[in-house]
């Protein structure tokens, strides 16, 4: 074994870095990451948005059912497809067929081109492929022929939960496989992770425990809350049986994000739409 190989110093590292900038996904979470620079007119450090998740992150999008992960996934990947940005889209849980109406309607209400959407979107089909599922090296040489082929830059994959259905004991290898090929094939990645019921809702942890939030370089959380009392009702401003969801950045090592939690909705043409802090409700905010 060549030791040297694996020793740095940080300058020799200098012309490796990627450069720090957002890739934008259509929603709000393009101001909820930022970066931090010096203003020498203001003769102090400013933050300013980022403009979208950070290039060549490979994000988790986790919560449970019904919280809004495959949408925001889908809308990111439309966004980016419709702007000439190719997007890999992996599924694994619904038949690809299912998937086109989705992304038209996706593309239709949120005024963007579809065309642009048809031949940018280069779909995996794992659904109904039992060995893309249990396989990973079938899966990455398929995915490795996708991304060269079509030059792709951004990658989703709905749900990373989907290959290791029944046996989470191999999630934290199965994931560390494929962040590391993202990583080497320099995509942006939402991957898309599923909650056991016994789990907390508003943590990081998904199936498989906290190995997807560990291995990768963030993870947004997706929540939800039934309105069931008078005193809920009274605080969201909602009524009772109806739902707020929220929304909040649990970390990420590549840049800083705001620590808030947001409240979102899914509006009636299936967007996220990301509202206002949850603190504003606190505060007697609307």
């Amino acid at each position: 074994m060549k030791y040297e190989e694996y020793i740095y110093t940080l300058d020799e590292l200098k012309g490796k870095a990627p450069k720090l900038f957002g890739i934008p996904t259509g929603t709000k979470l393009d101001e909820m990451f930022y970066t931090v620079t010096y203003d020498e007119k203001e003769g102090k450090y400013v933050k300013k948005p980022l403009g979208g998740i950070p290039y060549l992150s490979i994000i988790n999008v986790t919560g449970i059912p019904d919280t809004g992960k495959s949408v925001l996934a889908e809308q990111f990947a439309v966004y980016q497809a419709a702007r000439n940005y190719p997007v890999l889209f992996v599924t694994v849980e619904s038949p690809a067929n299912f998937l086109y109406t989705t992304l038209k309607q996706k593309a239709q209400v949120m005024g963007l081109d579809f065309e642009n959407v048809e031949k940018n979107m280069i779909i995996v089909d794992a659904s109904q492929e039992t060995e893309l599922r249990e396989n990973l090296s079938a899966l990455l040489e398929t995915l490795a022929y996708a991304i060269k082929k079509k030059n792709t830059k951004n990658v989703v994959i709905d749900s990373i939960t989907g290959l290791y259905e029944h046996r989470e004991v191999l999630a934290r290898q199965i994931v560390r496989q494929i962040f590391n090929f993202l990583k080497k094939w320099n995509q942006t990645a939402l991957l898309v992770s599923q909650k056991r019921s016994s789990q907390s809702s508003e943590s990081a942890e998904a199936a498989g425990g906290l190995a997807v939030a560990h291995i990768v370089d963030g993870t947004i959380v997706m929540d939800k809350e039934i309105i069931a009392s008078k005193w809920s009702a009274s605080l969201y401003g909602k009524k009772i049986g109806e739902v707020v969801r929220t929304i909040r950045i649990d970390g990420c090592r590549l840049a800083p994000h705001t620590t808030e939690t947001y409240v979102f909705e899914i509006t009636d043409t299936g967007l996220i739409e990301i509202k206002y802090p949850l603190s504003r409700i606190a505060k007697g905010g609307d």
